[in-house]
């Protein structure tokens, strides 16, 4: 659990919170006595961007549901999440975000209470934030995302019709599925493509 201020800005956080994000010099001891003030506000994990800490391929849609809270137009949202340990290992879990009001109209402060996925095999899915595919890979997995054919993606990429489908091919090969349906499927699921646009967008943190 942690509350936020109205630029998203950490300003407070429980131990459980501190467990998952702060680094590993600077995580609480869970076996420990009930936690201080100090470590309520361990310089770590407070007064950082609620942002940095969510997977690139979730922050657009999540900071969108965040701005309609703040501007008053929700008093609150429950959201899935993929969250990024500070190893840059990500894990996926569900979020409730709630406005706490103060004495003006506008919203104060955000609670946000975040629970882990407790499926390991769900959260080894999500893949960290690597350089997994050249610049012509990612523009060929979105152009299938968006449904392009072989024919109309090699017209936009000035590639001949077998450059693309080498390309696809170790596409399938890199994600290790079977098609064309399963590389999208994948590659939402590893958090490669961004959730909520379109057309399809790469994350730019996995182009090399």
């Amino acid at each position: 659990m942690a509350v936020l201020d109205s630029e998203l800005t950490i300003r407070q956080a429980n131990q459980d919170f501190f467990r998952h994000f702060a680094t590993p010099t600077a995580s609480v001891d869970v076996l420990a006595a009930p936690p201080s003030e100090s470590a309520t506000t361990a310089p770590d994990v407070c007064g950082r961007k609620f942002r940095d800490l969510v997977h690139p391929s979730v922050r657009q849609p999540l900071m969108g549901q965040f701005e309609r809270l703040l501007k008053g137009h929700r008093d609150r949202f429950a959201a899935h999440v993929v969250a990024l340990r500070p190893t840059g290992d990500a894990f996926t879990g569900s979020l409730a975000a709630t406005a706490v009001s103060g004495y003006a109209p506008d919203p104060a402060s955000v609670l946000v209470v975040m629970r882990s996925g407790q499926n390991e095999e769900d959260e080894a899915v999500v893949a960290p934030r690597k350089k997994l595919l050249s610049e012509i890979d990612a523009r060929i997995l979105e152009g299938i995302a968006a449904g392009l054919s072989t024919i109309p993606l090699a017209s936009r990429l000035y590639l001949s019709r077998q450059g693309v489908e080498y390309h696809v091919t170790g596409l399938l090969r890199k994600l290790k599925v079977p098609n064309r349906a399963a590389l999208v499927s994948r590659a939402y699921a590893m958090g490669v493509l961004t959730v909520g646009n379109w057309p399809p967008r790469v994350v730019e943190d996995f182009i090399k």
